[in-house]
């Protein structure tokens, strides 16, 4: 995917959503209605009770998911059921190493191949911990993807470089997901330094809220963004109503989309 928009000069826009957010149907739509927005790719992050790399927004759409009862097993089901939808659509998955250490590495790794995951992100794994989760990765197809922040310093960057594949998530911002205002100057210039050390994708994410905002790290030379926060607010002010949350979602993502190509 990422080869494609680059021969034709595109970048990609990924939104996220929490598996199970607000429950597995209304779910579904909304994912299949982001693919028709022109999503190039989906990240999915799968409910957790202690999300630490999260702010409120995502939070409260993980305590949504696991009140309607959303588990790993369901969680995979409702992936499996958009990758039918979507076959050409990359799906990555961000997880807490809790959800993939308790059913053991190499069986989750096995069950999102078979449900058509294409990329891993545990998003609390650090860098020196990684290589039996990569090991199973690898065993089962699926990219590992890897965050690098503002304040990696370049001698932990090559380690991660030295493991990643599919992407590199770059964390936009000091703290956790959520919608920000703004793009900072030290965003860029971490695009820019990573840019110099890796041909690796970069997908930058954590506050990116706009597509003025996506439109801007792309320019600094990032090759997509990720959308999540705001794209949970935005459905959430139509909360109880699938059909329009489904239809904000569409909309959502194609504005996005557009902010890149005008």
């Amino acid at each position: 995917m990422f080869e494609r928009l680059r021969s034709g000069k595109k970048k990609a826009i990924m939104p996220f959503f929490v598996l199970g957010d607000p429950n597995e149907e209304t779910c579904l739509e909304l994912l299949k209605a982001a693919v028709d927005g022109g999503a190039d790719a989906l990240e999915l992050g799968m409910a957790f009770s202690d999300p630490i790399a999260d702010g409120p927004t995502v939070q409260e759409a993980d305590v949504r998911a696991l009140a309607s009862g959303m588990t790993t097993a369901k969680a995979l089901s409702i992936v499996k059921r958009v990758r039918a939808y979507a076959p050409e659509t990359p799906i990555g998955l961000l997880v807490y190493y809790n959800l993939v250490f308790q059913p053991g590495l190499d069986a989750f790794c096995k069950a999102a191949e078979d449900a058509g995951v294409d990329a891993l992100l545990a998003a609390d794994v650090p860098v020196e911990e990684i290589t039996p989760l990569k090991a199973a990765c690898v065993k089962h197809g699926l990219d590992t993807v890897m965050l690098a922040a503002l304040t990696t310093p370049d001698a932990r960057l090559e380690k991660i470089l030295g493991v990643a594949s599919g992407y590199l998530y770059v964390v936009a911002v000091l703290g956790v997901t959520g919608a920000r205002k703004d793009v900072q100057d030290e965003t860029l210039e971490l695009i820019a330094r990573l840019r110099k050390r890796t041909q690796l994708p970069l997908v930058v994410g954590f506050g990116i809220s706009t597509p003025q905002q996506a439109r801007r790290v792309c320019d600094a030379g990032a090759d997509g963004a990720i959308v999540g926060s705001a794209l949970i607010k935005a459905l959430q002010e139509h909360a109880g109503d699938g059909k329009a949350m489904a239809t904000e979602a569409k909309r959502f993502v194609a504005g996005l989309k557009s902010g890149l190509e005008c």
